[in-house]
């Protein structure tokens, strides 16, 4: 059906309702054609409200997809985070157990963000540097902050 054909179907149908509406209505000294007029008039200003609340609608959902695609970034990004601390605290603790004169038990590791911090004991002074320079060799590590306690 081509659309000169829709359009007069439609301009029918419009029609029919209307002398429909006249026949069976009061008269209200209104013509036919101005009945039909007003009919047009309210159908078109229906559409019209009900294309601005659907737009109105899809903007909303599109700004509360993509909140939740933020957050879904955020969460995995803080997730990659959490997850490249644990391992580079992990690494820096298998450094120091391969170390015979370092416990990796009494010394403890705290990643945040490349930065390790070392704390607990050491057996001296050598060892204690060689606690930092083991931390200093793991990859993913940017700076030792060393707060370990020489034993006395």
């Amino acid at each position: 059906m081509s659309i000169t054909q829709k359009n007069l179907l439609q301009v029918l149908a419009v029609s029919a309702l209307a002398l429909g509406l006249t026949a069976c209505g009061p008269n209200d000294g209104q013509t036919t054609g101005q009945k039909l007029d007003n009919a047009v008039d309210r159908t078109e200003q229906a559409a019209e409200k009900a294309k601005s609340e659907v737009e109105k609608a899809a903007e909303t959902t599109g700004q509360k997809l993509e909140n939740a695609m933020d957050a879904t970034k955020d969460a995995a990004s803080n997730a990659t985070a959490a997850m490249g601390e644990a391992g580079v605290t992990a690494k820096v603790k298998a450094a120091l157990v391969g170390d015979s004169e370092l416990s990796a038990l009494k010394i403890e590791v705290d990643t945040n963000g490349g930065a390790v911090t070392l704390s607990g004991e050491a057996p001296n002074q050598a060892a204690k540097d060689r606690a930092e320079q083991l931390a200093k060799s793991v990859e993913g590590v940017t700076s030792v902050n060393n707060l370990l306690a020489v034993k006395s």
